[in-house]
Parts: C-alpha cells; sequence; structure tokens
C-alpha cells in the first residue's frame, strides 16, 4: 500500500473481514479501503452454504454480482437465482434477505453507504 492506492488479493485482504475488502471497518484511517461511503465483499461460497438467518432492517443500498455458480438470494416475497456470470440482483432498503450457494459461488457484494 501506497498512500493513495492499494494492491491486494480480495481473498487474502477479506479474510480479517469476512470477505470485505472495502468499508469503514478496513484498515485504519490512512488507508485507502477505508471509507464510509461503499463496501465491497469477495464471497467465496461452497455448495450448501446458506444464510438461514434474514438480514432485517438493512437501511443500504446493496447489489449482488455472480462471478461464478449458482446462488440463491432470498427475499420475503420470492427467490432469485444467480446463474449466469455476470448475473445479479439489486434491492434496497427495508428489503429483507437471505441466500443460498447451490453450487461452489463466488459473488461480489456492493453496498452503501459504509456506515450510517
Amino acid at each position: 500500500m501506497a498512500g493513495d492506492w492499494h494492491k491486494g488479493n480480495a481473498a487474502a485482504d477479506g479474510a480479517h473481514h469476512r470477505g470485505w475488502i472495502v468499508g469503514h471497518f478496513v484498515g485504519d484511517g490512512t488507508d485507502v479501503r477505508a471509507t464510509k461511503d461503499v463496501e465491497i465483499k469477495w464471497g467465496i461460497h461452497p455448495a450448501g452454504e446458506t444464510r438461514a438467518d434474514w438480514s432485517t432492517d438493512e437501511h443500504r443500498t446493496t447489489v449482488v454480482l455472480l462471478v461464478r455458480g449458482r446462488f440463491y438470494v432470498n427475499f420475503r416475497t420470492e427467490s432469485v437465482l444467480l446463474d449466469e456470470e455476470g448475473d445479479y440482483v439489486m434491492w434496497g432498503a427495508g428489503s429483507d434477505h437471505s441466500w443460498r450457494a447451490e453450487t461452489d459461488s463466488v459473488v461480489i457484494t456492493i453496498r452503501w453507504p459504509s456506515a450510517l
């Protein structure tokens, strides 16, 4: 890392923050990855892994982008399957959700803002 830039590996850098590589909780005040504007996660999920509990009371906007695999994002009213590279789903504040990896999957999650 050098001042206003950082080169890294998403899997390695995210290991300390459950896959999150950008956000207010990453690094320290001098790290370009530490920001209150956005959070970015590199998610590696083995087949069958789920988020069994619903994520509720969310106040941010989120997008999940499929890199590879078959990945479901579940909302209270329906489930959305991401199964082609580049498929994504986006939702706003107040949308309860959970997820399930049907096959080994890699997803990128972006949400904003990072800190309310």
